[in-house]
């Protein structure tokens, strides 16, 4: 197994020593807490205000972490509480459908599994939490890319990988799409991704209402969709009652 970088384990050890003690250290009180060369860790101190992870105060010039770290570290607490919330909620709608349910969120260019119910049955299963799934060719994807602004940048012009012969890889058809999902309140992809495969998903938002991540079904198509190769109703109704309950949890009292 490959060793630790040695500059990062030094960044993480001035974060630490920022993070304990006293509120503001200088230059002189880094270098001699870690053992480091001045000029060592005043390189490391300026490649980490450059990321905003540590801020300078102009007047003393001592240095304390930076509104990076609180937006990561808020981020990761959101995540945390979402999956907290949606336990419970995950669980019924599993057992309802029938089928397996996710719990995802944007992370860069696609949608991260932050929490996965199998499908209740005795079939062999893997757990997919912390998989990948792509913006542009799921249900959970779709929810997102309609209701954040982050998201659709993240994604960026297109066109965009084909999993499947029904892969929507254009701008324009996935732009279509979200507006119908906006309209409806829940997107759907029918073997987008897998061949065989759909599912149904619908937006969880926090108690300012912002998008905060989706929730699906999924299972094979002949039992997701009806004869008319349409989303089952019912399905819908379970998962979008779901999302709205996961929500309010969260604080969202309106919809």
């Amino acid at each position: 197994m490959p060793g630790a970088i040695q500059s990062l384990s030094r960044a993480a050890a001035i974060l630490r020593l920022l993070a304990g003690g006293e509120r503001r250290l200088g230059l002189s009180e880094v270098a001699a807490g870690l053992g480091l060369a001045k000029g060592t860790a005043h390189g490391i101190l300026r490649t980490l205000q450059q990321e905003g992870f540590v801020e300078q105060d102009p007047e003393s010039g001592k240095y304390q972490l930076g509104a990076e770290l609180l937006r990561l570290g808020q981020s990761y607490l959101d995540v945390h509480e979402l999956r907290a919330r949606a336990l419970v909620w995950a669980d019924d709608l599993a057992r309802a459908a029938g089928e397996t349910v996710y719990l995802g969120v944007l992370h860069q260019r696609g949608v991260l599994v932050v929490h996965h119910v199998f499908r209740p049955d005795d079939s062999r299963q893997v757990l997919e939490v912390g998989s990948m799934q792509p913006l542009h060719a799921t249900a959970l994807g779709k929810v997102l890319l309609a209701y954040d602004p982050v998201a659709r940048g993240e994604l960026g012009g297109g066109p965009w990988e084909a999993f499947t012969a029904r892969t929507v890889t254009e701008p324009a058809e996935l732009d279509a799409q979200c507006a119908l999902v906006r309209e409806r309140g829940w997107a759907d992809a029918v073997e987008e991704t897998w061949e065989g495969v759909a599912s149904v998903a619908a937006l969880i938002q926090d108690r300012r209402r912002n998008p905060v991540g989706a929730v699906c079904v999924s299972g094979a198509v002949e039992t997701v969709c009806g004869p008319d190769g349409a989303v089952r109703p019912s399905l819908v109704a379970s998962v979008r009652t779901a999302a709205r309950a996961i929500s309010r949890d969260l604080g969202a009292h309106r919809f």
